[in-house]
């Protein structure tokens, strides 16, 4: 049991890793449905089943050639120390995210991001990078943040990637648990069979061909934008 307790303890990004996939940071997330209101609106997620579909889809579809692929991607310009390259990435997620919400959402959640971890952790690509999005010559984008912090704080790749999925998982299914509405229970069953789903989509991303990259949700897409009109709105995107 001491080795085991040794071990856990060697592991020193554990408390790092925590803290920045952690679904309570206080960046704005729990106000962002990402057009999940939509759907539920429209009558196309209105059970378990569907919602767990929502979930897989988006964690498949559309984080694996977007979001996701850009942490993996500021990951590898993080370790490689290319501010250059960090820049291009943030205005490549930038033109890739055409609704107006999820676009300002994205930069939203990446400045607070920031915000949060300068305060205590000084490093001089990071504030590059900051100061980039100060000065206007970048937005900010949470991928890319989480992705920079995750590499300077020794988070191995795969864990970041997991908890980065994990945590836009648990996000979708809080928000279905709200709206569709469904029990507490249920969304924790999804949430177990979300795990290997996970687990494939962490060896995808970190393989993925890079002309993939931004492949378009034309769907989702639309229905982030329909969320700009709906009568009556819970989140903001």
């Amino acid at each position: 049991m001491q080795q085991k307790n040794d071990n856990i303890m060697a592991a020193g990004f554990l408390g790092s890793l925590l803290h920045l996939a952690d679904p309570t940071l206080p960046i704005g997330g729990y106000t962002h449905s990402n057009g999940l209101e939509t759907y539920v609106q429209l009558g196309l997620v209105n059970n378990v089943s569907s919602a767990e579909m929502f979930v897989q889809h988006m964690l498949g579809n559309n984080l694996q050639y977007n979001d996701a692929a850009f942490v993996c991607l500021a990951y590898r310009a993080a370790a490689a120390g290319d501010l250059a390259a960090l820049l291009s990435l943030d205005e490549e997620a930038a033109a890739l995210k055409m609704p107006r919400e999820i676009r300002q959402a994205s930069q939203k959640l990446g400045v607070r991001l920031m915000k949060i971890f300068s305060r205590q952790q000084s490093y001089a690509l990071a504030q590059q990078y900051e100061a980039a999005t100060i000065a206007k010559k970048a937005e900010g984008h949470y991928s890319i943040a989480y992705g920079l912090y995750a590499c300077l704080m020794g988070v191995p790749l795969p864990e970041a990637l997991y908890a980065f999925y994990y945590n836009a998982a648990v996000g979708m299914v809080t928000n279905a648990v709200k709206l569709v509405p469904l029990g507490q229970l249920d969304g924790q069953d999804v949430l177990f069979r979300m795990q290997p789903v996970i687990r494939s989509l962490v060896n995808t991303t970190m393989e993925l061909d890079r002309d993939l990259v931004g492949v378009c949700n034309i769907g989702f897409d639309i229905r982030c934008m329909q969320h700009e009109q709906l009568y009556s709105r819970l989140y903001m995107s």
